[in-house]
């Protein structure tokens, strides 16, 4: 490692690149070697399928016209006495016996005259052997005898003897399967060439294939590789084309988008958090330093020294309850459940009516059934609840918490739909107060994390309350809302859900 890093950073940053290009040739080499492969088998078996059936098809066909020429020989003899003379020659009009022999298969004849003496030699000569000579003395007519492979000068002929009758002589027919074997080799060769030839190319196409999809992959590695060693999160991945690398690279583009945005929201959380605690924390070390001259203190500025302490660190204790709350509801780990908010509601009102002593009023119209997380609604509803009981301290009217659903009437035309009210399928929860309300410039920030408003600066509280319920409804599809009531107070709420 000490090595490493003493290498100069052109050089290692070329030692990256070739591994990089180790491993991407390795994956473009099994990627091209496979496609030859599975070109090749499918080629050889599409090949070899193919040579052996034209094969089977020639040797069939032959054969078959080889039968067929030996049965009208026999059948010319049985039919009428031919002597050895009616084979042996051939005139100008071609209809002769001998040409009724040769037109159909192009064979070759040998006539036999009695005792098996040859009368007329075909060319090339066939052999004579004890077989035929005894065809040659048959009495009866169409007598054969066959030979299925004969050597006559190099060449392999098929061979049929058949008995003139009443001891008269025979005519072999021969045929050439050499001719057949060399045609059926060339074709052998040539199926091999071609063969060879889509081997080849299905290399060269899978070899461009493949380096045409890893290109693509290199600059999707190389961009990893700058993020993990930069740690720059905004950097940008190369997409192009629809497939699945380029829907690879989209998701890690939009993968890393994420990540600096959330990387952006921990800075700024760290930040705003910082800030926030300074004040606090100076405040108690200020008191902290007092304590050292607590006995040289009057009693009453002792007892508002332990006061101020105690004000201070339960400030404390509630802004890093609160940024723990924030942090645990950006998670998202909570499992979302049917769940009504009315009854939510109901929870909260209670929880902040033992806190406060403050009288609050739940209203519901509507279903107010939604989807959602328990804990983080609970959460939002009970921050707009001591949120209202904080602004509007002293207060004699009730606090109100209205929870509206969708109505799901039987039918509504379009002209009798409802004005007003919450998005199509949304829940809307409202807070109304009767406290001092929101000046109209602080109604677009009131969300916004750490901000207080200027009459809210000398009140207890972190400015992360509002900012919880905005992450919350955000997170469940709706979004947080803040308005001036009228006669006095503001309505703040969320929704839940809704199109």
């Amino acid at each position: 490692m000490r090595l490493w890093r003493r290498l100069p950073r052109g050089l290692r940053a070329r030692l990256r690149l070739r591994a990089r290009l180790r491993q991407v040739s390795s994956l473009r080499t099994t990627f091209t070697v496979s496609f030859a492969a599975v070109a090749a088998g499918v080629t050889v078996l599409v090949g070899f399928l193919s040579y052996d059936a034209a094969a089977r098809l020639v040797r069939v066909d032959q054969q078959t016209v080889f039968a067929q020429v030996v049965a009208d020989l026999r059948d010319q003899v049985g039919q009428k006495q031919l002597m050895p003379d009616d084979f042996a020659i051939s005139d100008r009009d071609h209809d002769t016996p001998r040409d009724d022999i040769i037109r159909p298969a192009r064979t070759v004849v040998q006539v036999l005259g009695p005792g098996g003496s040859v009368v007329d030699h075909s060319n090339p000569a066939l052999p004579v052997v004890r077989d035929d000579m005894r065809i040659a003395e048959s009495a009866k007519a169409g007598k054969l005898v066959e030979h299925s492979s004969v050597n006559v000068d190099g060449d392999v002929y098929r061979v049929a003897t058949v008995a003139l009758g009443h001891g008269q002589g025979a005519v072999q027919v021969a045929q050439e399967l050499s001719s057949t074997e060399d045609l059926l080799r060339s074709l052998q060769q040539r199926t091999a060439l071609l063969m060879g030839a889509v081997v080849i190319a299905a290399g060269l196409f899978g070899w461009w294939l493949a380096r045409r999809i890893t290109g693509r992959l290199v600059r999707l590695a190389g961009a990893a590789e700058d993020v993990a060693r930069t740690r720059r999160l905004g950097i940008q991945v190369p997409v192009t084309g629809n497939d699945e690398v380029a829907r690879l690279g989209r998701s890690f583009d939009h993968m890393l988008g994420r990540l600096a945005q959330s990387e952006e929201d921990q800075r700024r959380l760290v930040q705003d958090a910082g800030h926030e605690l300074r004040t606090p924390l100076t405040s108690l070390r200020t008191n902290i330093s007092l304590l050292r001259r607590i006995d040289e203190l009057p009693p009453a500025t002792r007892e508002e020294l332990v006061a101020d302490l105690a004000l201070e660190s339960r400030e404390l204790t509630d802004l890093v309850n609160e940024l723990v709350d924030l942090a645990a509801g950006q998670s998202d780990t909570e499992p979302v459940q049917r769940l009504s908010l009315a009854g939510l509601a109901e929870e909260a009102a209670t929880i902040v009516r033992r806190r406060t002593g403050r009288d609050i009023v739940v209203r519901t119209t509507g279903d107010t059934t939604v989807d959602g997380r328990t804990t983080s609604l609970q959460r939002a509803v009970s921050n707009l609840l001591e949120n209202a009981a904080k602004f509007d301290r002293g207060g004699e009217a009730p606090i109100e918490i209205v929870v509206t659903g969708p109505q799901h009437p039987p039918q509504l035309e379009d002209s009798d739909a409802p004005e007003s009210g919450p998005p199509l399928g949304s829940v809307r929860v409202e807070v109304l107060d009767r406290g001092p309300g929101i000046e109209e410039t602080d109604l677009l920030r009131v969300f916004d994390r750490f901000y207080r408003a200027a009459d809210a600066r000398s009140l207890p509280g972190s400015g992360l309350g509002l900012s919880i319920v905005q992450d919350v409804a955000t997170s469940h599809g709706g979004a947080a809302f803040a308005s001036r009531r009228e006669g006095g107070g503001a309505i703040l709420g969320f929704t839940v859900g809704g199109t």
